[in-house]
């Protein structure tokens, strides 16, 4: 067990996904979190979406967020049956590097049922 004092802060990782063609939030959409080891995607955390969207902490708290390359994966064919819709992406995988220990990061998502964007928030 990693001691509190070394481990990664609430909100180390978050992500947040809208609806582009409602502009409102998109909750109840599992992601995923892995990390890179050599060739292949080690399994870290999951979680889903709440009423406003969010994943406040993604990161196990209880680790330390190390560098690497890691891949959060938005499920998105659920979220869209859910609403009676078709959609183009049954996933949305977003790869993404962490360049220091508990770098404090967040993951917007702007969906829409044949197209996203994404960027690094803050």
């Amino acid at each position: 067990m990693v001691p509190a004092a070394f481990s990664a802060p609430a909100g180390t990782l978050s992500v947040h996904i809208l609806n582009q063609q409602t502009g409102l939030p998109s909750p109840g959409v599992t992601v995923t979190l892995e990390k890179q080891q050599q060739n292949n995607w080690t399994s870290v955390a999951s979680g889903k979406t709440d009423a406003d969207g969010r994943i406040k902490s993604l990161y196990p708290q209880d680790q330390d967020m190390l560098p690497g390359v890691y891949k959060v994966t938005f499920k998105t064919h659920d979220y869209f049956q859910s609403q009676k819709l078709e959609s183009f992406f049954p996933e949305i995988p977003v790869q993404f590097t962490v360049t220091r220990t508990n770098e404090k990061l967040h993951i917007p998502l702007l969906l829409s049922q044949y197209g996203y964007s994404t960027y690094k928030g803050s």
